[in-house]
């Protein structure tokens, strides 16, 4: 029998508090809920799902890329486990027992089951946190639509060629239950990403010869400019409009770089915006051709906090963990994520904005209106990845030679003052020490995080340990969320660094 031997697993799911709860009756309905715990369709990917109190209730979950290199799964199971309990233990309590999920999709045509392949990597997870003293109740391998349990050892109780997620056309009584709560998931997690991948032929020609051409003459593009190019393309596309030519999309990819004029595509998340600026967005990344792909940064960012509005948090949490693959450390993409993972609604944020926003327009209705500047003015160079003291990112086009250093998290600026920091910011609010950012009253600054150059994406390198941060590893809880599922929160990620540095 399966380990779970249909004992019943309540999950707490669906966006209002009212809702009954989806409970789980065995492994089957495991696998099937899969994709509606997270928002979407995990592929490549180790998922862990704590269960508290005496009803084995949903907790926390986990969400991190499979590593693809068997030397990297000790490593991995450690730090999954270690997150699980940090991200749990910070809302409440350590979980009773957790279900972990090996998922790897697609796997090539005629090849063996990933069961076998996989069956290490759950041993290491079963281990990991049985040290921590917590059961593994359940643990599945799902790939290509079926499902195979780890924890099934006896002889002839399970098809070696796995069981179907779904036994028919129409969803079990469990994702039916789901569904009803509110549940829909949002297709897989690469296919959300690669419907944000840059344009092809014939395309991309005309629009990478473009982005050349302006690339020389955008540092004398100034901050007025390039508020009127973003104003006039947003009002054309609420207009109804579909596409820019390929001269003005590469003038205003590169004015997307200045902090302030991202942060004024912030503000188009009225409802009768929301609709035009997500179209302008992912119009905008997608003519982000090699090799200007970092310039898909900023407008997937703007993407990601618009979705997140709309009430579409899964788009919101794949699309901001593909930015921070592209731009590791792009403030911007963590404030989001990290709000979301303290289980904040977008409410608290779009108040701030909403605030801004009318305090900009009654300032520019008066007789003494001009150009709202931020502290710094300019492009802010592009981050390279987060590694401490590790090496900067090589120079590309719209980058300095050398590129900057990010500096430290909680400092300043040398030769900055902090002075522009709301005074009455609490600790637990958004926003780092020396940068204007929203308190928890939604008062403050927003244009303040830095916006990375224009440039490709820097190329991958190895991380110190297992890459299962920011853009690998995701993290959520079932309390007090606006959506279920993903990327892990900073006191997390600090929970887990001495395990990382262990390896």
């Amino acid at each position: 029998m399966n380990a779970m031997n249909n004992e019943h697993v309540t999950l707490s799911l669906g966006p209002a508090s009212e809702q009954r709860p989806v409970v789980m009756r065995g492994p089957a309905d495991m696998a099937e809920l899969l994709p509606y715990l997270l928002g979407f369709y995990p592929d490549d990917s180790i998922v862990a799902v704590g269960l508290q109190g005496p009803d084995l209730h949903q907790g926390g979950v986990i969400r991190a890329d499979l590593p693809v290199s068997p030397a990297e799964w000790p490593a991995a199971a450690e730090e999954t486990a270690a997150l699980l309990l940090a991200l749990s233990e910070r809302h409440g309590s350590r979980p009773l027992e957790v279900l972990l999920y090996l998922c790897q999709d697609p796997v090539p045509a005629h090849a063996p089951p990933p069961v076998e392949g996989l069956r290490p990597l759950a041993d290491q997870l079963r281990a990991a946190f049985g040290r921590r003293g917590v059961p593994v109740k359940e643990s599945l391998c799902v790939s290509a639509g079926r499902w195979w349990s780890f924890l099934c050892r006896r002889e002839g109780c399970c098809d070696p060629a796995g069981s179907p997620v779904r036994r028919g056309p129409d969803p079990g009584p469990a994702a039916a239950a789901a569904t009803v709560a509110g549940l829909v998931p949002r297709g897989s997690r690469k296919a959300i990403v690669g419907g944000l991948a840059p344009v092809g032929p014939p395309e991309d020609a005309a629009q990478r010869e473009a982005l050349v051409g302006a690339e020389p003459s955008a540092g004398a593009v100034t901050r007025e400019q390039g508020l009127e190019l973003l104003e006039q393309a947003f009002a054309e596309f609420a207009a109804g409009a579909r596409e820019l030519d390929e001269e003005r999309t590469a003038r205003l990819l590169f004015a997307l770089r200045d902090r302030l004029t991202r942060d004024r595509g912030v503000e188009y998340v009225r409802p009768a915006e929301l609709a035009p600026a997500e179209r302008l967005w992912r119009f905008l990344a997608r003519r982000a051709v090699p090799p200007y792909e970092g310039c898909a940064v900023a407008p997937l960012t703007l993407l990601a906090w618009a979705s997140w509005v709309a009430g579409d948090t899964a788009t919101a949490r794949v699309v901001l963990g593909h930015v921070l693959r592209l731009s590791p450390g792009y403030l911007l993409a963590e404030l989001l994520y990290e709000s979301m993972n303290d289980g904040m609604a977008p409410g608290a944020l779009l108040a701030a904005v909403e605030a801004q926003r009318r305090r900009r327009e009654e300032r520019a209705a008066g007789p003494e209106s001009g150009p709202e500047l931020g502290p710094e003015s300019g492009p802010e160079p592009e981050s390279g990845p987060v590694t401490d003291g590790g090496p900067e990112s090589p120079p590309g086009p719209g980058r300095a030679p050398g590129g900057a250093r990010r500096r430290r998290r909680g400092g300043r600026r040398k030769g900055t003052s902090t002075g522009s920091a709301p005074a009455d910011r609490g600790p637990d609010a958004p926003g780092r020490s020396g940068e204007p950012g929203v308190d928890a009253r939604g008062t403050g600054r927003v244009a303040v995080l830095p916006a990375p150059g224009c440039g490709p994406a820097a190329q991958g390198r190895p991380a110190r340990g297992v890459r299962l941060g920011r853009a690998g590893a995701c993290a959520s809880t079932a309390a007090g969320r606006s959506g279920t599922g993903v990327h892990r929160c900073r006191s997390t990620r600090r929970a887990a660094r001495g395990v990382r540095g262990a390896h």
